[in-house]
């Protein structure tokens, strides 16, 4: 029975936005596979891990209905594996998958589609909005390198995500730094807010355009719903009770230096170089006209860095964790970054100058 008959990128793009989230390992074998089911010249693909569940689409020839589960590492391997001009043609015989291409023949196992787990749709109330791929993506890139990985408070291992009337906040914290960012929406939105998991963050950073194609997100307070393009993503919520962010945000900093992001980024990554590896520590170091920073090691080895800034008041002497700032650097794109510090034992808040659609949060280190 013929499944699909066509040109090989036609049938691998759909297949690389599914296999994503596929796990190499499982305990049940049939979640390695990915679900291929014909119907009225549409191909529809489906991977799942249980917690996610990504679906798209594709043309195919022929009238019969085929529905089977394959192995998705394999046949992806297989296709890309194929000169981009192939032509392919995928067939069911006998319970096993055939992949024709020129000269070249594969056969693999299938398993039955009736024995794939599918997750549906929550019911509940719903929140529906509608924004650009670009814009989601933007946000995303801005709070995403803040969430914790594999933490045992499992509720920081996500992106909160809140629609307040017309605006949508997200932000991520793994307990020593918090990052916070914006963005309008075009009509006012029922209130709500829901944990997102790290993984499908991930997998929307990789999947998402960046342009100006919609993007509908559907809210319910168990699953979120992602469509955009010809793919649509199911994922369970994390059910926790996110830490209040609005707290740990300074409010009262009063050293104010603004910073070219290209100079700062550049010493700090020579600074990196020196420090302490399992520590990364370097101190920041601020007297009038200038900011130093310093790092040493274990060796005894030192670096230092200085900065002129325009700056006039008392001396400043405090340790961050060089990954946390050199993140933050790493993930915007404006000329300059504002610093807001207080004292050697108060967390430093950075933000863009003229825009109060992010902030990002770092909690000192002793070194």
């Amino acid at each position: 029975m013929l499944l699909y008959k066509g040109s090989r990128d036609q049938i691998l793009a759909p297949l690389q936005s599914v296999c994503g989230i596929v796990e190499k390992r499982h305990t049940l074998p049939i979640l390695s596979n990915v679900l291929l089911e014909k119907a009225a010249e549409r191909l529809t693909l489906l991977a799942t891990d249980i917690e996610i569940q990504i679906t798209t689409r594709t043309n195919a020839v022929g009238k019969e209905s085929i529905a089977l589960t394959v192995a998705a590492r394999k046949l992806q391997d297989i296709l890309r594996s194929l000169p981009e001009s192939s032509e392919v043609t995928l067939t069911l015989d006998d319970k096993r998958l055939q992949v024709k291409a020129s000269k070249s023949r594969f056969n693999l196992q299938t398993l039955p589609a009736e024995d794939f787990p599918r997750m549906s749709m929550a019911d509940g109330q719903t929140t529906r909005i509608v924004m650009t791929q670009k814009q989601f993506r933007h946000l995303l890139a801005l709070v995403q390198y803040s969430m914790a990985q594999q933490d045992i408070r499992y509720y920081l291992n996500g992106l909160l995500l809140v629609v307040s009337g017309s605006e949508m906040r997200v932000v991520a914290t793994d307990g020593h730094r918090l990052a916070y960012a914006t963005e309008a929406l075009t009509e006012s939105q029922q209130n709500c807010e829901v944990i997102v998991p790290r993984k499908t963050v991930l997998e929307l950073s990789r999947q998402l355009a960046d342009n100006d194609e919609p993007l509908e997100i559907i809210l319910t307070p168990t699953q979120a719903q992602f469509r955009f393009g010809d793919i649509e993503l199911v994922t369970k919520l994390i059910d926790g009770k996110f830490p209040d962010y609005e707290r740990v945000i300074p409010k009262q900093h009063t050293k104010l230096l603004t910073l070219k992001r290209d100079q700062l980024l550049q010493s700090l990554q020579r600074a990196a170089i020196l420090t302490n590896e399992k520590f990364r520590g370097v101190r920041l170091v601020l007297d009038d006209g200038s900011l130093k920073i310093m790092s040493t090691n274990a060796e005894q080895e030192e670096a230092q860095e200085e900065i002129e800034v325009d700056y006039h008041g008392e001396n400043l002497d405090v340790g961050f964790n060089v990954t946390y700032l050199l993140d933050v650097l790493n993930n915007i794109s404006t000329e300059t970054i504002q610093c807001h510090l207080a004292d050697a034992s108060s967390s430093a808040l950075f933000t863009l100058p003229d825009n109060e659609r992010f902030k990002y949060v770092v909690m000192p280190m002793r070194i």
